[in-house]
């Protein structure tokens, strides 16, 4: 972990603790160019083969059943079935609020433009597998899709070793009321609902987290089908007042370390003193978290506890990485709020846990990572939707515009369009 005041980080380190360069690598991009061409020309056949070599699962029957997501929506507890029922109604009542309205303009007389928001017809949806299952991921992706009226939500997910998609992914899926569920994992399931198999049909766009390969396939795949933000490892930075807990500060870093050990956890402190009691806490609380090895390893590669003079020295560090969540655990957090610029998520306050974006707050989790955030957003509704725009012009309008059109046409040598626009003439 570097320890050290925020301005002296050399270019070396920082390019580490950022993780420039991730997204580039050649080799996901390269084995997720030759699981695309597998699944392209062999279809399910690839799906199925894939799933032995890759994941060491002997999957017959690509598709789950409906009966299969009920009877893992019955088989949690009361206790989990609730949490899931809490979140997924504050994701439902925080994207609803974001539904997008047709818009009506006026341009001038007789001409009138708008956009009319069209829903996509079929969204994917990946849900990561591997070290952990995300049943949080599937509820952060099909809802907004569902309250944009999306009509069909197809959602892919690794299988375990028993051939079966985790449990608590299918009983999100049967909460959500996902429509089609599938045992794929990694590119081949992006390849798959980007390109279309004999059982896995192909989508307009797909959403959802994922690894070096998922990212890989996204990227190599746009074009084919709609995608969000390639995400890369998670990311925290934590800014820290001299009257925020070290305790509290330790936990944050410990929490977001223990996606993997390719995590980036950061904390700028503005007392020299905070830092040093917050280091001190990760080591007698690390011992203690069941994921102390990746923890470990990730603090060790792109973990930092570091010092600035001021919050505006820390925030402007935070704008060059442009996070993927950002806490704010300083004094009346809210007045700093309007500086940020680059931000996948920002949490207000040292009661704003990170985790409870994670889960329950509303807001998505499926955010920007690797610097996108300085020209990306979260997944949200409107990922979901597409514009249509329009115009209407009336004889009166067609009489103000035709002159326009005409001579625009004529300066850019196409005469055929230029007497269109005339023939509207009265």
């Amino acid at each position: 972990m570097i320890r050290k005041h925020v301005r002296d980080l050399t270019p070396d380190e920082r390019a580490r603790l950022l993780g420039q360069g991730l997204l580039l690598d050649e080799g996901p991009r390269e084995a997720a160019r030759r699981i695309i061409a597998r699944v392209q020309t062999q279809g399910d056949a690839a799906l199925r083969a894939l799933a032995k070599e890759l994941d060491g699962a002997d999957v017959r029957e690509l598709e789950v059943p409906r009966p299969a997501m009920q009877a893992a929506w019955r088989g949690l507890t009361a206790e989990q079935r609730r949490a899931l029922t809490d979140a997924a109604r504050n994701i439902t009542t925080f994207h609803r609020a974001q539904v997008p309205k047709p818009l009506r303009v006026r341009i001038a007389a007789g001409v009138t433009a708008g956009r009319t928001p069209v829903p996509l017809t079929r969204a994917g949806i990946y849900a990561p597998g591997g070290r952990a299952a995300y049943p949080s991921s599937v509820l952060m992706a099909a809802l907004p899709a569902k309250v944009a009226g999306v009509r069909e939500r197809v959602l892919c997910s690794p299988p375990g070793k028993d051939g079966e998609v985790a449990r608590s992914v299918l009983a999100a899926c049967w909460l959500a009321k996902v429509e089609r569920v599938f045992r794929v994992g990694g590119a081949q399931a992006i390849a798959a609902m980007a390109l279309g198999t004999g059982s896995v049909p192909r989508v307009d766009k797909v959403v959802g987290p994922g690894n070096a390969y998922v990212a890989a396939a996204k990227l190599l795949l746009q074009g084919h089908v709609g995608i969000d933000t390639p995400a890369g490892p998670s990311e925290a930075l934590i800014i820290a007042d001299a009257k925020a807990s070290p305790t509290l500060v330790a936990r944050e870093l410990l929490c977001q370390s223990e996606h993997g050990p390719d995590s980036c956890s950061i904390a700028i402190c503005t007392s020299a003193s905070l830092a040093e009691q917050a280091a001190k806490e990760i080591e007698r609380l690390l011992p203690e978290e069941p994921r102390r090895d990746s923890i470990a390893k990730s603090l060790a590669a792109r973990g930092a506890i570091l010092v600035a003079d001021s919050v505006p020295e820390a925030l402007a560090f935070s704008e060059a990485c442009a996070p993927e969540h950002l806490l704010l655990m300083v004094q009346r957090p809210e007045r700093w709020l309007p500086k940020v610029r680059h931000a996948g998520s920002v949490f207000l306050g040292a009661s704003s846990a990170i985790s409870f974006g994670d889960y329950c707050t509303g807001t998505n989790h499926v955010l920007p990572t690797g610097g996108a955030a300085r020209w990306s957003s979260g997944l949200q509704v409107e990922d979901f939707v597409r514009w249509v725009p329009w115009q209407e012009v009336s004889a009166t309008g067609a009489r103000r515009l035709a002159p326009t059109a005409a001579t625009l046409a004529r300066l850019e040598g196409l005469e055929a369009h230029a007497r269109s626009a005339e023939a509207r003439l009265p």
